[in-house]
């Protein structure tokens, strides 16, 4: 079917397409009965206004970007970004405009997704989502005007306007629960990339908790990418080292997994043995066996209140320069809470 145009409502009526375009605007030049009569016709025919009309009068380019600049190889496959693109998505369709996807597979070629956003015009705002720490055009972005929320946590840029979760705190209180709960001293962390903020925040919460409670000697660090892959590859690497850890908290629910699968080939029992926990909880998380402790982050909200705080920008309102979700710790079996399988409990960390 082809679209309905102004000169089928103008047809229809019996005036011109610029009376049309009057009347759908509510311009008091066209009298009140026209008026009327135009948007029963719009409405008959089922006329779809263009957004790239409207914005080319208003002078706006009708989309937002959402920019995610890759440095990192696990962000495409993993649920993370969906869940930042639905949210996203869901509050620009509630404006009735585009919503952009800019991208790059590494730091070398990450000024493109920037570039391609500030000088073509082509958004009105910007998300941005999974920057590195050292990514040298973070700061340009934000000064260059064009309005941009970041997800995640920045220290290092106080004004930009950024949304996200402790994740220091809730690192913490996840290791914590090993170590009061579960009587766990010989703790592992499997970090994210430390290129990134969330992998640095996550590792210093876990060190915090083994500081606090005496365990710091008997703890490690080993850095991963967030994938399965790589919890496979440090459980792997540490060989009969494995058996001396009673604890392992994972960055996220996949390297806890790839942890799992190797914990279970050699035969060290999970939660007997030792107990698991990842984080995130986008859904790996409560079907594996057993079902994984975690944190649970709320990435869709956080999209969800990054978007509508950009469209504030937008509108020259002001607010909040930077918001801080809460998340849940969700207790399941591999740290030995539940017995039961598909049972879990949710804590407010």
């Amino acid at each position: 079917m082809r679209r309905v145009t102004l000169r089928d409502i103008a047809d229809r009526v019996g005036i011109t397409p610029s009376a049309v375009s009057m009347a759908l605007a509510d311009n008091h030049r066209i009298g009140a009965e026209t008026r009327r009569a135009v948007r029963d016709a719009a409405s008959e025919l089922g006329y779809v206004p263009s957004s790239a009309a409207r914005a080319l009068r208003n002078q706006r380019a009708g989309a937002i970007a959402l920019i995610v600049p890759t440095t990192a190889t696990h962000v495409f496959g993993h649920s993370y970004f969906m869940h930042v693109l639905e949210g996203t998505s869901s509050v620009a369709n509630e404006h009735d405009v585009q919503l952009l996807v800019a991208t790059n597979p590494d730091n070398e070629h990450g000024l493109a997704a920037y570039e391609r956003v500030m000088r073509s015009h082509s958004a009105d705002g910007a998300i941005l989502t999974s920057a590195a720490i050292d990514d040298p055009t973070v700061e340009r972005l934000i000064d260059s005007g064009l309005p941009v929320v970041m997800i995640g946590s920045f220290p290092y840029l106080p004004t930009a306007v950024s949304v996200g979760i402790d994740d220091r705190a809730a690192s913490r209180a996840i290791t914590e629960h090993l170590i009061t709960v579960h009587g766990r001293t010989r703790l592992l962390h499997l970090s994210g990339t430390l290129d990134h903020q969330t992998g640095v925040d996550r590792r210093d919460g876990f060190l915090d908790a083994v500081r606090a409670h005496g365990l710091a000697d008997e703890a490690a660090v080993i850095e991963g990418d967030l994938s399965e892959e790589s919890g496979v590859a440090a459980a792997s690497a540490l060989g009969a080292g494995l058996a001396a850890i009673d604890g392992v908290v994972a960055a996220n629910d996949d390297m806890a997994y790839g942890v799992l699968t190797v914990l279970r080939r050699t035969g060290i029992d999970v939660p007997g043995a030792v107990s698991l926990v990842g984080f995130d909880d986008f859904g790996l998380a409560r079907v594996t066996t057993p079902g994984l402790t975690t944190v649970r982050v709320p990435a869709q909200e956080l999209a969800r209140r990054a978007t509508t705080r950009l469209f504030g920008i937008m509108a020259g309102q002001e607010g909040w320069h930077r918001s801080t979700v809460p998340v849940d710790l969700v207790l399941r079996g591999s740290c030995g809470c539940a017995a039961d399988a598909g049972h879990e409990t949710v804590l407010p960390v």
